[in-house]
């Protein structure tokens, strides 16, 4: 039997920032989800379940928020599920809801994830010891900066890349109105000039802190048919991982990643993705990520993605556009930053993203990686509706 297509018909986002005190984490996770049925024109009956992630449950020091906060998302009396893999957890929790529908388990689901990083101390949360080795590392910077030094030693890559990336995306997120950091005074230097934090990732190189929700709701055909306005479809999902240390794990350019990548491709039916694919949503925390995944992804050759970003292709009017939105270095709810990928990649192709809509985008990628870059989750979504 063939899959059910999967539409998304409604996205809700919530306004993020540094720290929602006026909600509980139940109004905000509502907020997002009442906007995202909203913008579907459906009522929470309507919902046949809910799907919620987030990132682990230490960074907010709730265990299984999702118990209490079924009531505030409808989901009393409905089938509910929690998904969690790390940072990816935004995409592979809409991933899971939209496994629901091609099924044909269910016919409408409500997806959402968020963070509430004000109610946290996530820097520290993620300061774990390793085993077997001194704990000097101070965040997930601290973690990923080594990788990025063997990106640059690997390519030959300068050092402004990162910066050119961070204007870029900054730049970006002053055309979105849901974006956490809007910084009308950002220059080039700025970004060159601020403190250095885990060598070579710089202050402005980095994601910020954030609260907030996404929320998406996915349907079939029928609930396509009945949507007030045109859907995005889901062309291609798949998730991938592989441990956080094994001999031979290259932490530049992951197994997991290209595999994920690769799947979702063949689902969509995508030749040259640099070719077939308009634009995309991509998982960047830290600013050389850009380059290091447009490599993984298979949109440049090995070597070849920090040219990529520095002769202009990623940017808002450039060939391929990447992070439209600003992307996480602009907003980090760290457990929904994966789910707002998804969403802003759906946005574009339904013509709704306003001032970062990217002209005649119509086929678009989300993209979320986590834990040690060794979670992904991605989906291509397009404006025209697959073979069933």
């Amino acid at each position: 039997m063939s899959k059910e297509p999967v539409a998304v018909v409604g996205i809700g986002q919530t306004k993020h920032m540094a720290a929602r005190r006026d909600v509980s984490i139940a109004g905000l996770v509502r907020e997002a989800a009442r906007a995202a049925l909203d913008d579907a024109e459906l009522t929470w009956a309507a919902v046949d379940a809910v799907v919620i992630g987030k990132a682990p449950d230490f960074f907010e020091g709730v265990m299984m928020p999702e118990l209490y906060l079924a009531d505030a998302l409808g989901a009393v009396g409905k089938p509910m599920l929690r998904v969690h893999t790390a940072g990816s957890v935004g995409g592979s929790t809409a991933l899971v809801a939209a496994n629901l529908i091609a099924a044909r388990v269910h016919g409408t689901v409500l997806t959402l994830a968020f963070e509430k990083q004000s109610e946290s101390n996530a820097m520290w949360g993620l300061s774990l010891p390793i085993p077997f080795q001194q704990p000097l590392l101070a965040g997930a910077g601290g973690f990923f900066a080594p990788h990025v030094r063997a990106y640059m030693r690997r390519t030959g890559a300068p050092d402004h890349i990162g910066s050119l990336v961070a204007y870029k995306d900054r730049r970006n997120a002053l055309k979105n109105p849901y974006a956490h950091l809007h910084e009308h005074d950002i220059t080039l230097e700025k970004v060159r000039s601020s403190p250095m934090l885990w060598d070579p990732i710089r202050y402005s190189e980095t994601c910020p802190s954030s609260d907030g929700a996404c929320a998406m709701v996915l349907t079939d055909r029928a609930g396509a048919a009945r949507a007030p306005r045109p859907p995005a479809w889901m062309l291609g999902g798949a998730m991938r991982s592989e441990p956080t240390l094994f001999a031979g794990k290259d932490f530049v350019s992951p197994r997991a990643g290209k595999d994920c990548a690769a799947d979702v491709y063949r689902q969509a039916q995508i030749a040259d993705p640099r070719r077939d694919i308009d634009a995309v949503e991509m998982y960047v925390p830290f600013s050389w990520y850009e380059p290091m995944w447009l490599e993984n992804l298979g949109f440049a050759d090995e070597g070849e993605g920090w040219k990529l970003t520095e002769s202009g292709v990623t940017e808002l009017d450039g060939d391929l556009p990447v992070n439209m939105s600003g992307g996480v270095l602009s907003t980090n709810p760290i457990g929904a930053s994966g789910m707002i990928r998804f969403a802003e990649a759906a946005l574009q192709v339904r013509g709704q993203a306003g001032e970062h809509q990217v002209d005649g985008a119509r086929r678009v990628l989300g993209h979320a990686y986590g834990g040690g870059s060794q979670f992904f989750s991605m989906w291509l979504v397009g404006s025209e509706r697959p073979n069933a």
